[in-house]
């Protein structure tokens, strides 16, 4: 569905959306954090004198911190186990079994940069030794300094064979054909990685500097995306030689030859791309007015009544752009939605960008409130028992996207269901509802939804973490597994990568002195992107 003339569309990556039972190819206020209250140091500080661990090594407020480890070290576990040992970059995703473990034959930039994060997560955990965490990363740096890329702008192709290297062009699992393609938001995760690792592991800093370096996400800005209104939006991504697929011929770095974009542009706020927008913009590659380009919410008028419902809010002005700031109503709250409701979109980039503290009028109100949406979609809306939605793979096999439908913005929804249940409150003196009160069925919780909620809720996302594991049984000995359907106890019993690294993440900042955020943020983000956020406020808050 296009959202603007220019041929917008919803945000999520390529990396996510595709199916990983033989996919042929890539579609492309005033809340005080439950973080705070209950003693974790704040995203972006060290903590304070006032140690959130006892010496006995339980958290405060019923965290058993051995039970944190051990998630740890299973979540590693299974990470050493998709990697191939002679390259260094990780798989897709494997099966249940870490012994012998089936890699896909396939890899993405993201994946690549989640097992590099998660390297010096398990180093800050003391999972690994230093010079174990400098060899892995040296491994895998070297290669990639060896992969194809494109050459004008640095950025990586999408899929790769993690056991040689090489750019994909027929899919492992059906020999279908792919056409390479470059995807900005996975890109974005991989330098996200590099930025992280260059200021963690100073011994291997040369070697992700000389890759970053060379990245420029200029190629994917189309500053004339939104015709008026001041800057430009990022493109899905492009392919280097003409597909079969629709596309638009150009070059928004004016050199090298044409390349061909995809029509759609990343215009949602609330998504995983914004991570690109961070980077691309601290690195002096996009303007900041383009941070303010992208939309909180889509307009309130009729002619956008397709998406889930009326938003409220007011305009603003931030660099000379009108924003709209809208928000959702959902259990007495307003919030700004992401395109599927689901935790991903939101919490990812928090991973890397303090977000909560730079911004406290914005993603310091919107990102706790996304967790507890959540949680009171799961518990006491649907009823499922347990909570946690965001894509991942489904527990009858294959790949896909769960989500609080009421709280995302596409009309269709990510479903929290395998039913697929859908919920339409209507638009407001636009179009009536027609399913305002669903029965909801086999509901599907994603353990990583989770644990990014870890950093506003730690102590509910543990315990519904513990009755995934206690009472559903989804774990392994690579930690838990991908997805549960709830009612009928259906596991998906595999591990994905970048989810494996998302777990990982939150743990090391949680329980890890902000490890990802406090070496991503070290110089040109704090000094651009924090005083570019902390300006805003959102349209969010408790009714």
């Amino acid at each position: 569905m296009n959202h603007l003339s220019s041929g917008t569309s919803g945000n999520t990556s390529a990396t996510r959306r595709h199916v990983l039972a033989g996919a042929a190819a890539v579609a492309v206020a005033g809340l005080v954090s439950a973080t705070t209250q209950a003693g974790i140091a704040v995203a972006g500080t060290r903590p304070t004198s006032d140690d959130p661990f006892s010496s006995r090594g339980r958290f405060k407020g019923g965290i058993d911190r051995k039970v944190i480890n051990q998630w740890a070290q299973d979540t590693w576990n299974s990470l050493v186990a998709m990697t191939h040992p002679e390259t260094g970059l990780p798989a897709d995703y494997i099966g249940e079994s870490i012994k012998d473990p089936q890699r896909s034959g396939f890899t993405s930039p993201t994946n690549i940069g989640g097992y590099m994060w998660s390297t010096i997560v398990a180093r800050e955990l003391q999972i690994i030794s230093a010079k174990e965490c400098r060899d892995r990363l040296t491994q895998t740096l070297t290669t990639l300094s060896g992969l194809k890329h494109h050459e004008p702008s640095g950025m990586l192709y999408n899929w790769y064979d993690e056991s040689t290297g090489e750019v994909i062009t027929s899919w492992p699992e059906n020999g279908q054909p792919v056409t390479p393609f470059l995807s900005s938001v996975d890109n974005g995760w991989f330098a996200a990685s590099l930025m992280v690792v260059r200021n963690a592991e100073p011994k291997v800093a040369a070697l992700a500097n000389s890759i970053l370096r060379r990245m420029d996400f200029g190629i994917f800005y189309n500053k004339d995306a939104r015709p008026g209104a001041g800057a430009g939006l990022l493109r899905g991504g492009f392919y280097d030689q003409k597909p079969d697929v629709g596309t638009v011929q150009g070059n928004y770095l004016g050199k090298g030859p044409d390349v061909f974009y995809t029509l759609n542009h990343y215009d949602v706020t609330n998504s995983e791309p914004r991570i690109a927008t961070y980077i691309g913009i601290a690195l002096g590659q996009l303007p900041p007015a383009h941070y303010f380009a992208t939309m909180r919410v889509f307009p309130d008028t009729c002619d956008w009544s397709w998406q889930e419902q009326k938003p409220v809010g007011e305009h603003r002005t931030y660099h000379g752009i009108d924003v709209f700031e809208g928000a959702y109503t959902y259990r007495g709250m307003r919030l700004v939605p992401s395109w599927g409701g689901d935790m991903f979109e939101s919490l990812m980039p928090d991973l890397f960008v303090p977000e909560a503290d730079w911004a406290p009028k914005a993603w310091g109100i919107n990102h706790p409130l996304t967790v507890r949406a959540q949680r009171e979609f799961g518990l006491d809306d649907a009823k499922y028992g347990y909570w946690g939605f965001s894509p991942a793979s489904h527990p009858n096999g294959g790949y896909s996207e769960w989500g609080v439908d009421a709280i995302g913005m596409s009309s269709d929804g990510y479903p929290s269901d395998v039913e697929r249940t859908s919920v339409d409150n209507g638009f407001e003196g636009c179009r009536p509802a027609t399913n305002p009160n669903p029965s909801w069925g086999d509901g599907v919780v994603t353990p990583h939804a989770a644990f990014l909620a870890m950093e506003y809720e730690p102590v509910e996302a543990y315990q519904n973490l513990q009755k995934i594991q206690r009472d559903l049984g989804a774990y392994g000995p690579g930690g838990f597994f991908d997805a549960v359907a709830v009612k009928s106890g259906t596991i998906a019993r595999r591990y994905l990568s970048l989810d494996q690294a998302m777990v990982l993440g939150a743990i090391g900042n949680v329980f890890g002195n902000n490890v990802i955020r406090r070496n991503f943020v070290r110089g040109e983000v704090e000094k651009v992107i924090k005083p570019l956020i902390e300006v805003e406020e959102f349209g969010a808050g408790v009714l």
